[in-house]
């Protein structure tokens, strides 16, 4: 297929969403330079074993560098001159973003002013920011539309998200760069964060270990496999804003499931496609975290195409499949 952009770098190449991505473009025929530091967040021996399955996929330049690192990252751009940026690497985590506030507005703020700023000086023709749902905190109206102005974050990380969303509107607004930030509605599927609830709650049922269950179980998520939110961004690569004379070249789209599932609905779907059943250990609800997230995707639908096609429980009997495929070493590091 034609590609509007043939020379593409995405940044955070190695983890979770990353490198099904990566796989996506690769297999469209992208020039793909991929930027990642292999963070200890979550074991780096995934991230490496996550590279490998995309070394599968095709060729590609790996830069194992972090993007707080300005001078490193414009030696990267000089020599890859990329045409299209997906930035999607990130401090991850609502609740660890408590106990480290100035490591998260570093990694997730700063780091993303350097990309922006290599895109300006580069005349990058489309920035990608992977955002996420927490930025609408615990306020508005559900379902979230992106129209909803009044976010109020209830943690440093949905605000370092938020931050950023604000940073790429100046940039489009002062320097005509295209930009689209995109609210993941939690995704899941192989490879996914082990601190994750599903990859998590599969481990320890499999292990025959409770479960952690924060408040009652009825916090509800907007469940969204990994393949529908990466056709999601390859639809959003694909329609680089063209705004009317006069306003920023800025668009902003909900990728999610838009069928929101509570948490006592959730561990009865794993308890079905595992065949175990669930010890449960209750806990007192958690900061930061929030009581629903819920994605109106009608815009994404209109102006992308995008429709998930994944439903909750499908999605999880291949995550299970592949969990149970999976190495050992990786359900011990999700089991701990």
């Amino acid at each position: 297929m034609t590609l509007p952009y043939q020379r593409i770098l995405l940044t955070g190449g190695a983890g979770f969403i990353g490198s099904h991505l990566a796989e996506a473009l690769l297999a469209r025929g992208a020039q793909l330079s991929i930027v990642d530091n292999f963070d200890s967040f979550y074991s780096p021996v995934w991230k490496r074993a996550n590279i490998e399955d995309v070394r599968r996929a095709g060729a590609f330049e790996l830069h194992e560098t972090d993007i707080r690192d300005y001078e490193r990252l414009r030696k990267i751009f000089a020599a890859a001159r990329p045409q299209a940026i997906i930035h999607l690497a990130a401090r991850a985590g609502v609740r660890p973003s408590i106990e480290q506030p100035r490591l998260y507005e570093e990694v997730n703020v700063l780091a993303t002013v350097n990309l922006l700023e290599l895109a300006r000086e580069f005349a990058v023709a489309h920035f990608v920011f992977g955002s996420s749902s927490s930025v609408y905190g615990a306020t508005s109206r559900a379902p979230f539309s992106e129209d909803h102005f009044e976010l109020r974050p209830i943690s440093p990380y949905a605000a370092t998200k938020l931050a950023c969303e604000l940073h790429c509107y100046t940039y489009a607004h002062l320097y005509g760069l295209p930009m689209t930030c995109l609210r993941f509605f939690t995704v899941y599927g192989p490879r996914q964060r082990p601190d994750l609830a599903i990859h998590k709650f599969t481990a320890l049922l499999e292990a025959g270990r409770p479960l952690p269950i924060f408040g009652d179980g009825q916090t509800g998520r907007d469940y969204t496999y990994v393949d529908d939110i990466v056709a999601g961004v390859l639809a959003a690569l694909d329609h680089a804003p063209q705004p009317p004379a006069g306003s920023a070249p800025f668009e902003v789209f909900n990728l999610g499931n838009s069928h929101p599932v509570t948490l006592n609905e959730l561990v009865a779907l794993l308890e079905r496609v595992t065949g175990r059943t669930a010890r449960r250990d209750v806990k007192p609800l958690q900061p930061g975290d929030v009581p629903l997230t819920w994605a109106d995707i009608s815009k994404a639908g209109r102006l992308l195409g995008f429709h998930p096609s994944t439903p909750l429980d499908a999605g999880l009997v291949k995550f299970v499949a592949w969990y149970r495929s999976a190495p050992a070493e990786r359900k011990a590091s999700a089991q701990g």
